[in-house]
């Protein structure tokens, strides 16, 4: 293939591999020569360094974000009983809500601000009810939610908040980072995320000790010690080997979100005036950290598959809010409901960001981008 037409991904997990080859493979042998693959020496080090690096406090490591938002849920309001409700946002994955599903209570879908993607405060307000027990605002796309807001909300009505923060590791609202607002936040380490494992994993960071020490066991089967169960849990455990990889990885994660906020500001720059293109806006409070570049586009699905033609690997996150999902159906909301957020589903496009993305590549994105939305 030419190399002008040389494919590029959205994310590119074998370049930060080649990146730091020597580090990931004497990881990878160290923890197969203590074989120390549940627990042990990296899940211990890896859970105080996250917590150190999210600002000090206390880390559960467990299996994936979904576990990691029921556990923190679960341990803070008890399980329910599907009448709860919860309220989150639409525009999102599925896992958010499955978690409130997981852990006993009814989702409430509201919508999002339009040029952020983030969570309405106004729309909070006006989904709250009697049987309202929490808030778990998103922080999508590298961005978080408006969190003042949010708390002065939960405050005044008595509700726990619970961040997913698993697109948002190192952004910060106000210069606070996830988790110091709400009382806790849940992070995913899926391969493409900011911080990512080579497999599944998450985690839940807290500064409430008693909290991160309950869903520890709650984590790991309700136990004490190794035969004594206080109840019963789950088996949702960040193996060692995970743990060593992403010990590595945490080493360079400012470097590399200092390099995601460099190439946005190369978009930003070279899609400044391009006609039909909306660029991600950053809220003035916010510190972005760009897990994704976001655009959005008339024509979306034609212009996907332009890029595509074109070798230019973009995505789509999300293209069927969760209130126009088949498995919500139950939950009655019509067609029209949340508007702000089936207008986005319909025109967002992530454009390719990792950290190891050229200048050059980027270029020959916007040049890719432009002929197709002339074409």
């Amino acid at each position: 293939m030419d190399a002008a037409l040389q494919k590029i991904p959205l994310v590119d997990l074998r370049a930060q591999y080649l990146s730091h080859r020597d580090e990931f493979d004497r990881a990878v042998a160290d923890c197969l020569l203590t074989s120390s693959f549940i627990n042990g020496r990296d899940h211990s080090a890896f859970a105080e360094e996250f917590a150190d690096w999210c600002g000090g406090g206390f880390v559960v490591l467990c299996g994936n974000g979904t576990d990691a938002l029921t556990l923190a849920l679960i341990e803070l309001l008890g399980r329910g009983n599907g009448t709860g409700e919860i309220i989150t946002v639409a525009h999102t994955f599925i896992a958010t809500a499955e978690a409130i599903s997981n852990a006993g209570y009814r989702p409430v879908f509201v919508d999002i601000e339009p040029a952020t993607y983030v969570m309405d405060p106004t729309s909070v307000k006006q989904a709250i009810s009697p049987l309202t027990r929490a808030l778990v605002p998103v922080h999508l796309y590298g961005q978080m939610a408006p969190m003042e807001q949010l708390m002065e909300i939960a405050a005044t009505h008595g509700l726990k908040v619970v961040e997913d923060a698993a697109q948002a590791h190192g952004a910060t609202w106000r210069g606070k980072p996830a988790g110091h607002w709400g009382n806790a936040a849940c992070f995913s380490f899926y391969p493409g995320k900011n911080l990512g494992a080579w497999g599944d994993g998450g985690a839940v960071f807290t500064r409430n000790q008693a909290l991160a020490a309950r869903i520890a066991m709650r984590a790991n089967h309700g136990r004490k010690d190794k035969y004594l169960h206080e109840f019963e849990g789950l088996n949702s455990r960040l193996d060692g080997l995970q743990a060593a990889i992403l010990r590595v990885k945490l080493r360079y994660l400012d470097s590399w979100t200092a390099a995601r906020r460099r190439i946005a500001g190369w978009y930003n720059k070279r899609l400044a005036g391009l006609a039909g293109v909306q660029r991600p806006e950053v809220h003035p409070y916010a510190g972005h950290v760009f897990h994704l570049y976001v655009i959005e586009v008339d024509e979306r699905d034609r212009i996907l598959t332009e890029l595509k033609k074109q070798g230019i690997d973009a995505g789509v996150h999300y293209p069927i809010p969760l209130h126009r999902q088949p498995a919500y159906a139950h939950l009655g909301y019509s067609v029209n409901a949340l508007p702000v957020s089936s207008r986005a589903a319909s025109r967002v496009l992530s454009l390719p960001l990792y950290p190891e993305l050229t200048e050059a590549q980027v270029n020959r994105v916007v040049e890719a981008l432009a002929a197709s939305l002339t074409g």
